[in-house]
């Protein structure tokens, strides 16, 4: 996965190592900013996140990361930058164009950096779009989720399918109407542990999401 404004298929890429990689398959932007590329049989698609110098970062998954996250940016033309998510599912205008549904943050980036991996813990997140400021007075950045964008294209995502620390907390059992896997939207109701919460940022519920664990997500009724 990448940015759709890097390229429009039948885009020749080049690997890290500037050797020949593959090509664009799948463009749209603006409108949204997602695109993808086929590799070719030199290139075996691997569950890391270039760290530059900070480490390979192993991707576990792509568990959505609520606002007030953390989360980090690897990008060819500053490399590892990390912030906060700061709101989710807005917009953002291009001299091209609107591009909607991206997420917006406080990592900063710099032209070149497009289309690199953004990343909370080990969960994959998006893919870089664009902003406004640079890494030396800092700025905004906005990525285009990465759960949408493969849905857009058939795709997958390769993970490590193993488990680990970082994998996301099992919740107990509880008693109440919240569960694993719904929609919730802003002003919507549940009971979890005999208390009545109410969500205040839209979101599909995850492990460890339960409303006593995430107030950014819900509030007390």
């Amino acid at each position: 996965m990448t940015a759709g404004h890097c390229g429009t298929p039948g885009t020749p890429t080049s690997g890290y190592n500037q050797q020949a990689q593959g090509s664009f398959q799948g463009s749209t932007f603006p409108g949204r900013d997602y695109a993808w590329v086929a590799t070719n049989g030199n290139w075996t698609p691997r569950p890391l996140v270039n760290g530059y110098g900070n480490g390979d970062v192993t991707v576990a998954g792509s568990t959505q990361a609520p606002v007030g996250a953390s989360v980090c940016r690897s990008g060819s033309t500053t490399g590892w930058h990390c912030g906060t998510v700061q709101q989710h599912n807005t917009s953002v205008t291009y001299p091209q164009g609107t591009v909607s549904g991206v997420t917006r943050t406080n990592v900063c980036a710099e032209p070149g950096d497009s289309g690199g991996s953004f990343i909370s813990g080990d969960q994959a997140q998006g893919t870089t779009s664009g902003g406004s400021g640079n890494c030396t007075s800092g700025g905004t950045t906005f990525f285009f989720p990465v759960n949408p964008a493969l849905q857009a294209y058939g795709l997958t995502l390769v993970t490590s399918g193993g488990g680990g620390p970082t994998d996301p907390p099992t919740d107990p059992p509880a008693e109440g109407t919240w569960a694993i896997g719904t929609q919730y939207q802003v002003g919507d109701q549940v009971t979890y542990n005999g208390v009545t919460y109410r969500c205040v940022q839209a979101h599909t519920a995850q492990p460890g999401w339960n409303p006593l664990d995430a107030p950014s997500l819900w509030a007390r009724a």
